[in-house]
Formats: structure tokens, C-alpha cells, sequence
């Protein structure tokens, strides 16, 4: 990147104090300074940027953005807002690749899958940046707008939140040339009231996006297929919609891969995804959209979404000691259990333990939540069910009169239950929110079944 500092002033509508000159990076980290970097002070939880605005000049920073007034060792720009000011830099360098094309998404449940997929799709045909890891918010994004370069083609911008404005503010950085929302579940009811509140923050995506642009929803959700927005091209994808615009038919899954036929505009095209379960499906819908809004044939499409590799902890498989691990620990909401567990069950093992911990931000929602996924869970009829978290018991109590459910409180109660209880043929799922850290029994797990 090349920015002035008139330019960065201009734009975050801040005061220049010091002379003018030209950054070529951004940081927010004081103990990481590129060559002629600007330090942004961002006032975070636990810490203030602020404090290290002098270790940031002594590192190596060419300027600094403040909300305080600084010695004049480096010139600076004082803001309002250090956070909003991120964002507004970003912006500048965004208006100064604007023949990237941008593809931003959101959603509730399979934002990073799908991201990861559109991303396969992308970087079939176009030099492609993604969001890495879990820089979803105001403060990650603007660090993947800062990746692009005179080099890149495309970028995949994954916009999370929490609260109502968030997504708007990032939109209007990264100005998306298209958008997908994936669906519109419970994750963050807490903050966001309804499943309607949820649809107002996600729809925040359009307020960045130029009248007219295509917006890609999925069409078998009963908020999205209802969604209207005459200023923008909607653009359905859905499995059991028969009206969807791209639509997936003959889905079968077989040795940890699902294979299905897109339909979409007359014509058909076969799909093969290195994973299973409807629910990527969906993401691969949305994916394969996402390639046709930016013109990519459609057998480049496919040959893309089979290079797809899920990301993290996200329903990655793996086999221990002849036991089968399904993997998915990063987030969890009762939309993303129940599909967690269609996968547990679809396996192929003589016995499938599911363990499943709380589901975090869903407030006065919670606990018929966890009940939803207890009535799933006993449903389809799992071999045996663990439960771990406060709000987990819920889960327990309403599944335990049709199958065996255990509750535990404390990580090594539940790893002394596993560990005596899961042996060879075995499929056993971890899912909950991040929060509850349920990979640290995993490791302990695999640690424990390497020394036998």
C-alpha cells in the first residue's frame, strides 16, 4: 500500500500534526512495525494501543493514528475514533484497487466454510486473498483489505458480528462488488433481539455495495426466500426450493465426499466437495454462485470446490486408533448441531458418541436451544451423548429418556469417560462454541490413545 498522510487525514476526517509523508503499512501490533508503517492505536478489552505509542516509534513506526495528543517524535494524526479511523484507511486503500473484485459474505452458520469454498472458486481463475483464521470483525477485516496489492485479482471478505452496525461499518470499507448471506439463524439472538434483528444486521452488507450488485441468499431459509430489495439483484441458491436460481439435485455422500448436480440456468453441472453433510452443501451452492457472478466457466467452478479444504477446527475428520473424530470445535448454534450431527450419523462405525458443549450469546434463547438440540440428538436416536457446560445440561436432561445422556461440569471428569469408553469402530463428534475450548480434550484424547 502507498499512502500520504493528507490523504489518511482527508479520509478518517482527522488533524495532521507533523509533516506530510508517505506509509507503505499499517499496524496495530507496537512489537511488529514493518518499514514505514503506520501505528494505529486501537483501545482494546484488556489493553489500550495508546500505551505503546512510544515502543511503536522506537520499533520503527513512521506515523502514528491517536485519539491523544502525541510529542512530536513522528507526525501523527489525531482521530475521534482509532477503530473507525482503521476502517477508514482501509477504505482509502480499497479505493485504491478498485478493479479487485470483492466478494463479501455473512451469515450464521457456515460463514468460514463457505468463505473457504468461494475462495476455491476464486482462486481458480484469479490471484485471491481470504480472511485467515477469525479476523471477521472491525479490527481483522481491515488487515485482509490491507493484503491487497497491485497483484491481486480477488478477495473474499467474511464480515462477522454481534451488535447492529458492525457489518455496515465493514461494508463500507471493503465496498463488495457482490455479497452472500448464508443464512439467518439464532447466533447472537442475545444482542439482536429476533431472528428478524438478525436479518436487519445481516442485510447491513448492501450499505457498501453499489445499487444493482448482486446479492446471493439462500433460498430454502423462510427469512431470506421472503427478503425483498428492488435496488439489488437477488440471486437464489437452495436444495428443496424448487425456485431457487442454482439449486443442487442427486446429493450423495460416500467415502467423506459429497457429490451432487448444480441446476442453473437451464443448464446442469456435476459437483464433487471433499466433505460431507447438506449443510455444505449449502456452502457450495453459495460458492458456485459466487463463480458464476464473476464470470467463471462452470466446469472451472467445480474443479475449485474439489480443491476445497475446511479451515480450523471446522468438521475436520480424522482417524485415531481406528476411532473416527469428527472435529468441530471453532462455533456452535443449534442450527450448526443439528447438522453436526446429521454428519455423526451419516458416518459409517458400529457405535456414534456425540459430545456436545454449550452454545454461548443465545440469552433468554439459551435454554430452549440446548433443549432443540437434545430433542435432535435423541432423534436420531445417538449411541451415546456427553454433555459438557452449564447450559449443556439442557441438552442432557431432554435427551436422556430415549438415549444415554451423561452431564459433566469439568473437563477431566468428561476426558476420564471418554477415554474409558471409546474404542476401535467408533465415530465420536465434538461440537460447541469456541468459548468452551472443547479441542483441549481432543488433544488430551489423542495424546492419550498415541502412548497404546
Amino acid at each position: 500500500m502507498r499512502l500520504t498522510l493528507r490523504e489518511i487525514e482527508q479520509g478518517t476526517g482527522g488533524t495532521l500534526c507533523g509533516q506530510d509523508c508517505e506509509v507503505c503499512a499499517v499496524t496495530i501490533d507496537s512489537r511488529q512495525v514493518p518499514q514505514n508503517a503506520l501505528y494505529v492505536a486501537i483501545k482494546g478489552d484488556r489493553f489500550d494501543g495508546h500505551d505503546f505509542c512510544e515502543a511503536a516509534v522506537t520499533n520503527g513506526a513512521a506515523a502514528i493514528v491517536s485519539e491523544r495528543d502525541l510529542p512530536h517524535r513522528v507526525p501523527y494524526i489525531k482521530v475521534k475514533n482509532t477503530r473507525q479511523a482503521l476502517l477508514d484507511i482501509a477504505k482509502l486503500h480499497r479505493n485504491h484497487h478498485k478493479g479487485v473484485k470483492v466478494v463479501g459474505l455473512t451469515g450464521s452458520v457456515g460463514k468460514t466454510t463457505t468463505k473457504e469454498m468461494t475462495y476455491a472458486v476464486l482462486a481458480s481463475q484469479f490471484a485471491t486473498v481470504k480472511t485467515e483464521g477469525n479476523l471477521n470483525n472491525e479490527i481483522g477485516m481491515p488487515k485482509t483489505l490491507f493484503r491487497v496489492d497491485d497483484t491481486t485479482e480477488a478477495a473474499v471478505i467474511e464480515m462477522g458480528m454481534n451488535h447492529f452496525g458492525e457489518i455496515a461499518r465493514m461494508t463500507v470499507a471493503c465496498q463488495p462488488d457482490a455479497a452472500i448471506i448464508t443464512n439467518i439463524g439464532v447466533s447472537h439472538i442475545e444482542f439482536l433481539g429476533s431472528r428478524d434483528g438478525i436479518l436487519q444486521a445481516k442485510t447491513e452488507i448492501l450499505q457498501g455495495m453499489q445499487a444493482g450488485a448482486p446479492l446471493i441468499l439462500n433460498g430454502d431459509d423462510d427469512k431470506l426466500w421472503g427478503y425483498t430489495n428492488p435496488d439489488f439483484k437477488l440471486i437464489y441458491f437452495g436444495i428443496d426450493n424448487p425456485n431457487a436460481d442454482v439449486r443442487a439435485e442427486n446429493i450423495c455422500e460416500e467415502n467423506g465426499e459429497t457429490a451432487f448436480t448444480v441446476c442453473f440456468d437451464g443448464k446442469t453441472q456435476a459437483v464433487r466437495v471433499p466433505t460431507v453433510g447438506k449443510h455444505n452443501v449449502y456452502d457450495a451452492l453459495a460458492a458456485f454462485t459466487a463463480g458464476l457472478v464473476c464470470e467463471i466457466a462452470p466446469e472451472k467452478i467445480a474443479a475449485g470446490l474439489q480443491n476445497f479444504a475446511p479451515a480450523g477446527m471446522r468438521q475436520r475428520i480424522r482417524q485415531v486408533g481406528g476411532i473416527t473424530v469428527i472435529e468441530d470445535c471453532y462455533n456452535a448454534s443449534p442450527d450448526s448441531q443439528k447438522a453436526a450431527l446429521n454428519v455423526l450419523c451419516a458416518t459409517n462405525a458400529k457405535r456414534k458418541i456425540a459430545v456436545l458443549g454449550d452454545m454461548l450469546e443465545l440469552g433468554s434463547f439459551s435454554e430452549t436451544a440446548h433443549r432443540s438440540v437434545g430433542a435432535y440428538a435423541a432423534e436420531k436416536q445417538v449411541d451415546l451423548l456427553y454433555c459438557y457446560g452449564q447450559n449443556a445440561a439442557y441438552i442432557a436432561d431432554t435427551a436422556k429418556y430415549n438415549v444415554k445422556a451423561l452431564h459433566f461440569t469439568e473437563k477431566s471428569a468428561l476426558f476420564d469417560a471418554l477415554l474409558a469408553e471409546l474404542r476401535a469402530g467408533d465415530a465420536v463428534l465434538f461440537k460447541a462454541s469456541r468459548g468452551m475450548a472443547l479441542e483441549e480434550v481432543i488433544e488430551k484424547l489423542y495424546g492419550e490413545w498415541k502412548k497404546q
